[in-house]
């Protein structure tokens, strides 16, 4: 694919957590005419388009471009046609491997053998971009050479890997670093007044919030967590457990929230271990307008996946804390997610025809048992139940590349049954088993995996086999969210946060169904291009104002959380009525 230009592009602006982005400067090249461009904030803001060819016949090159996008968007400017992220080729050039100075672009250069700008002349010009100004002519000046000196670098690392760019695929994962910058400009809407008020009351409310969750449990001394106690009640229970090799219970928080998922009744204990030990209310990112806005991070993960900071993105702490998330009035939201996108996708890539048979019903769980033969053809969900749980978290165990020993402890049942529980999804499945030896076979022998659109895991002696087997179910899940997404920002759908295998989108009441359906189609179209014609099936979950988002495994919290809340600010009140009424 050739372009008549090619640009290379590099802004400074300010940023605050949650806020929307001020560009500072930009500086641009044009590696065909040889044009450079310097242009400081008022000139920017005064005009109508980029400076440079960005049309169908110009290439427009970045260094993690969705920073460069945001200034685009923040500028009013036409979006450019084609977009190459250098930062997205050399994640996917080194995915896997050992980078020792990072997946910048320092990092880069180095990797090459370019020279680079020192790490503390860098973050110094960081640190004053995020100062803000008034700047000096002096600090202008300087602000202008560092990112001509970006620009220049950016030119060099081109060098080094435009030989070895696959452009189409390339240009496919710049289009999402568009269409995640679009993303981060419109933010999940919060209840503002109400986190306030959290953050306020946080530190002791904690107190009251384990009385009344741990009243159901007895399994916290204060507000310390008791190992010996959590493992008496679950004896109580019934509940089988995880335990590590010495034989002591596994108390991780994904241990936890795997648990949690299969037994419900262990989402409250979850919620508030993590609540107490890791939620920092302060750290999410919310701006003056009430949105919650934070890098996306895209291709961060080895699966390319998104992995936004887990403290600023509201979909990252306690699910229970989602519940600040509510449209504003005369708006409604959508959270609108694949149903067994995993096992549809292993189903498609495979072209195991009893998997595909076994989506397409629509509980794959309860055809996976009838399919094994261990329930009758008639049984439904709710006639057996006990079964289609079993054979449901060992559909899940597979996709998580699970054996016996850790299957059985999930599911308490004995390693023995656990392996039949393998054994029978190894003889139902063939084809797919036969298809997942054969990627591992094939990372294993060349040193590489890659999903349909080309994103690539590396591998060495030293990878673990087994932790292959999930790669091309959770990365080919990662390329089907990226086009969903680019397929609904680009339709004008406002997508407010890609959540995993699901996207949050917003819109006026009046035509917030109309919104979904087109949503629906976009993530139906997406699956059908990334699975060959198999078109995944996908739900909604509608709030329309003054409701708020609920996720069921953090209801009992959120609303126990509202009680106490209510009853302090209910105390409070009344204290500023009567001033001379002593503390309680």
């Amino acid at each position: 694919m050739s372009f008549r230009e090619v640009v290379l592009v590099d802004f400074e602006y300010r940023c605050s957590d949650g806020e929307l982005p001020e560009p500072i400067c930009m500086v641009a090249r044009e590696l065909v005419s040889g044009r450079v461009h310097r242009v400081w904030a008022d000139d920017l803001r005064a005009l109508r388009q980029a400076p440079f060819p960005s049309g169908p016949d110009a290439l427009v090159c970045a260094y993690y471009a969705s920073a460069e996008i945001s200034c685009f968007l923040a500028l009013g400017w036409p979006m450019p046609a084609s977009l190459l992220d250098l930062y997205v080729e050399f994640r996917c050039l080194t995915n896997g491997l050992e980078t020792p100075c990072g997946s910048g672009l320092l990092g880069a250069l180095v990797w090459f053998g370019e020279d680079a700008m020192a790490a503390q002349e860098k973050d110094e010009m960081r640190q004053l971009a995020l100062r803000g100004g008034p700047f000096t002519g002096d600090e202008q000046r300087a602000l202008l050479t560092y990112c001509q000196c970006d620009v220049d670098a950016l030119a060099r690392l081109l060098a080094k890997m435009n030989s070895g760019l696959d452009t189409p695929r390339a240009l496919l994962r710049g289009r999402y670093m568009a269409a995640a910058a679009r993303i981060e400009r419109a933010g999940i809407p919060v209840d503002l007044e109400l986190l306030h008020d959290l953050r306020r009351q946080w530190e002791p409310l904690k107190l009251d919030l384990v009385a009344r969750i741990d009243r159901d449990y007895g399994v916290f001394t204060g507000t310390s967590f008791g190992a010996e106690l959590w493992e008496k009640w679950l004896q109580q229970h019934g509940i089988p457990w995880p335990r590590h090799a010495n034989g002591r219970l596994a108390l991780d928080q994904d241990t936890f929230r795997y648990m949690a998922r299969i037994y419900p009744q262990v989402a409250p204990i979850q919620e508030l271990r993590h609540a107490l030990s890791q939620l920092r209310l302060a750290d999410l990112a919310v701006g003056g307008d009430s949105r919650n806005r934070t890098m996306l991070s895209a291709f961060r993960a080895r699966t390319g996946r998104n992995q936004p900071s887990n403290s600023k993105f509201l979909f990252g702490p306690s699910v229970w804390l989602r519940s600040l998330i509510r449209p504003a009035p005369g708006w409604g939201l959508a959270y609108i997610d694949w149903s067994q996108q995993e096992f549809g996708i292993a189903a498609a890539l495979s072209g195991d025809s009893a998997m595909i048979e076994a989506y397409l019903s629509g509980d794959p769980y309860l055809a996976f048992a009838k399919q094994a033969g261990a329930v009758p053809p008639s049984a439904t969900k709710k006639s057996h139940a006990c079964e289609r749980e079993r054979f449901k978290q060992c559909i899940l165990g597979v996709q998580y590349a699970m054996g016996a020993e850790t299957l059985g402890q999930r599911i308490g049942c004995t390693p023995a049954h656990a392996r039949d529980l393998l054994r029978q999804h190894q003889q139902t499945y063939r084809r797919f088993w036969t298809w997942s030896d054969a990627a591992v076979d094939h990372a294993m022998l060349l040193g590489r995996l890659s999903t349909v659109f080309g994103w690539t895991v590396r591998t060495s002696g030293t990878t673990n086999p087994r932790s292959l087997r999930n790669f091309p179910m959770q990365a080919n899940g990662a390329e089907m969210l990226r086009l969903a997404c680019c397929l609904g920002t680009e339709a004008g759908i406002r997508v407010c946060a890609p959540v995993h295998d699901a996207v949050l989108i917003e819109a006026p009441l009046d035509c917030l169904d109309q919104e979904v359906a087109r949503m629906h189609a976009c993530m139906a179209h997406a699956s059908e291009i990334v699975l060959s014609g198999l078109e995944l099936r996908s739900d909604a979950m509608l709030i329309r104002y003054p409701d708020r988002y609920l996720d069921p495994r953090g209801e009992r919290m959120w609303h126990e959380v509202m009680g106490i809340l209510g009853q302090r600010e209910a105390w409070s009140h009344d204290r500023r009525r009567r001033p001379g009424v002593a503390d309680g």
